[in-house]
């Protein structure tokens, strides 16, 4: 995309919805130049559940990041997570056409769709095809094999799917909100746009986003994607907690876990007490500090143990030399760090976006991990066809074949 062009990567989150715009700068580096957010009153486990509110706060979120910006915005690339996500690796094999053998750019494309070939339920839909390396004849390990001479091609790549209802109603929302959809992104793989370096995924690496109502995990190694899993749990289940242990309502609780939670019993130096409102114009209570960790670390411990457990599955998991990142609002819950490396065995650090100039004190956080992330997937690309999802199917998929490729290599 040109330098000038203004991208929105639209959050469609359980808790918050987010809209975030940027555009490059005149040293291509990503410039933010409006924000806007507003409460998520339509989801459930990043799952639409109810239309007409969700309309609401994208229109919302979407009408703040127009103000912010002073830009008109009509279309936006939009993520989408939820327990329905699944995902596999594929391999596709080609006989290389030409009377020379060499590789051409229309043989990549065709042994990308022939690893795509797959029986699909008429309730399930392609969303991603990921291309991780190829083989020529015999010799493995290749990135790039435009070019090269060969007689077999075989491509592994990494697919994933969603729910053909849930992503339709994604798409409906934002239609009904008055703007387009350029394009639906797996969240988790749109955060690590934003937070991942080149040489964390060639060394092997874990994001982990801790959204509101699920934790989205991606796996890397050798520069490419090998393993994406969503879990229907996240931070919301830890607001629950703290709203029933300390009989409080979930807004308050959302507050404190905020400002006093901690994921780590341990790491309390001392203890004080915090006033915790109570409900229906009950006087508030004192509760220390403590009692709030002792809420708060089993939840984050049995978050951290099923996406150790889901991690575990994948192959290259004693691979991952560069550890975990964690990203999404939870992850920034005091020692929340510290508890996943010590579940894990794994270095962890927090992941903030990559931005400069513009907004950058208000988006540097793991929360717009995601929206950041869309933008850099909306810059790269910015002529894709948008997938839309109808009869059961969605469109424009095999079109797409080209600008996959040239996001793989680009």
């Amino acid at each position: 995309m040109e330098r000038n062009d203004i991208v929105c990567g639209l959050d469609i989150g359980t808790t918050k919805i987010a809209a975030i715009v940027g555009k490059l700068d005149e040293y291509g580096n990503l410039n933010i130049v409006g924000v806007g957010h507003y409460p998520s009153h339509g989801l459930r486990r990043g799952v639409v559940v109810n239309i007409e509110k969700t309309v609401d706060s994208i229109r919302h979120a979407i009408e703040q990041a127009e103000l912010t910006s002073g830009h008109k915005i009509t279309r936006v690339y939009a993520g989408i997570a939820g327990d329905h996500i699944r995902s596999f690796n594929s391999t596709g094999v080609i006989a290389v056409s030409g009377k020379d053998k060499v590789i051409t750019q229309k043989d990549v494309e065709r042994v990308i769709n022939a690893a795509q070939a797959i029986s699909m339920p008429m309730d399930r839909e392609i969303i991603h095809v990921l291309p991780q390396e190829y083989t020529v004849d015999n010799q493995d390990g290749i990135k790039n094999p435009v070019g090269m001479a060969g007689v077999r091609l075989e491509a592994e790549v990494h697919i994933i799917t969603a729910a053909v209802a849930s992503a339709k109603n994604i798409i409906n929302c934002i239609d009904q909100a008055g703007y387009e959809v350029a394009d639906i992104v797996l969240e988790p793989y749109a955060s690590s746009l934003s937070v991942l370096h080149d040489d964390e995924r060639d060394l092997g690496v874990a994001i982990i986003d801790i959204g509101g109502g699920t934790t989205d995990i991606a796996m890397f190694f050798d520069g490419s994607i090998r393993h994406t899993k969503v879990l229907g749990i996240g931070g919301e289940h830890v607001t629950s907690d703290l709203a029933q242990g300390l009989r409080t309502s979930r807004d308050q609780a959302e507050e404190i876990k905020k400002k006093y939670g901690l994921a780590m019993q341990s790491l309390l130096n001392g203890d004080e007490l915090i006033s915790v409102p109570g409900v229906a114009n009950r006087p508030p209570r004192e509760i220390s500090r403590s009692v709030i960790a002792a809420i708060v670390e089993p939840r984050m411990e049995e978050i951290f143990q099923l996406a150790l457990r889901q991690m575990e599955k994948s192959d290259i998991f004693d691979s991952l030399g560069a550890g975990v990142v964690l990203t999404g609002g939870s992850s920034l819950i005091e020692g929340a760090a510290e508890l996943a490396e010590r579940i894990m065995g794994l270095p962890v650090e927090i992941g903030y976006p990559r931005v400069s100039g513009g907004l950058v004190e208000t988006v540097r956080s793991p929360i717009y991990a995601t929206g950041v992330g869309l933008i850099y997937y909306g810059l790269r690309n910015g002529n894709g066809d948008r997938k839309i999802i109808k009869n059961g199917g969605i469109t424009g998929v095999w079109q797409r074949l080209r600008e996959i490729v040239d996001e793989f290599f680009g």
